[in-house]
């Protein structure tokens, strides 16, 4: 029963609870024997970096917080065995009023969000806390930790700082890597 022609929708699931609601819809597909009608279901992530306590962590971040991509064929009682999960508040659609009908995403727009997703899981790490020239930093890892200084140069291809500081009176520039700073 491959023949199924099948459509990629966006489900919208209550905020934070995007992983549990795919669950739900995983279980219910794998309990009603639906895996023909319904192939995929996705919450497109990126995986970010963050500075925290001077270390670097790896988080993984919702793309679309509030929504989840299903490949399905909605036919029959499909449609509404979904809507009525847990933590599903329906399909996105174009119409408001009792005949709304979930509104099939364009491949166009499919390719592009699995696209950026792709390119998310491939990109090379990314800081979010990017530092600019001029902007007031405190070194917390290495011999000069605890020192007070001001951003004066950024080397983003080798995620380095070049940080002026005052030691003995003296200003002193100092080449840091991003960890082993944080923003005042």
């Amino acid at each position: 029963m491959s023949d199924i022609s099948k459509k990629w929708y966006v489900v919208r699931a209550a905020g934070g609870k995007e992983k549990k609601a795919k669950e739900y819809i995983e279980n219910e597909i794998k309990r009603l024997n639906l895996q023909d009608y319904v192939s995929q279901v996705l919450i497109p992530t990126e995986k970010i970096y963050q500075v925290k306590n001077g270390k670097k962590v790896s988080m993984e971040r919702i793309v679309y917080p509030g929504y989840i991509l299903i490949e399905a064929a909605l036919t029959g009682e499909i449609q509404h065995i979904i809507r009525n999960l847990p933590h599903i508040s329906g399909f996105l659609t174009e119409k408001q009023g009792k005949d709304k009908e979930p509104v099939p995403l364009r491949m166009s727009e499919v390719n592009r969000i699995l696209g950026t997703v792709d390119e998310l899981v491939d990109k090379e790490e990314e800081n979010i806390t990017p530092f600019y020239v001029g902007e007031a930093v405190k070194v917390t890892d290495g011999p000069f930790n605890g020192f007070d200084g001001t951003v004066e140069e950024i080397i983003e291809d080798k995620k380095k700082l070049k940080v002026m500081v005052k030691i003995f009176g003296r200003k002193t520039l100092l080449e840091l890597n991003f960890v082993q700073v944080v923003k005042e």
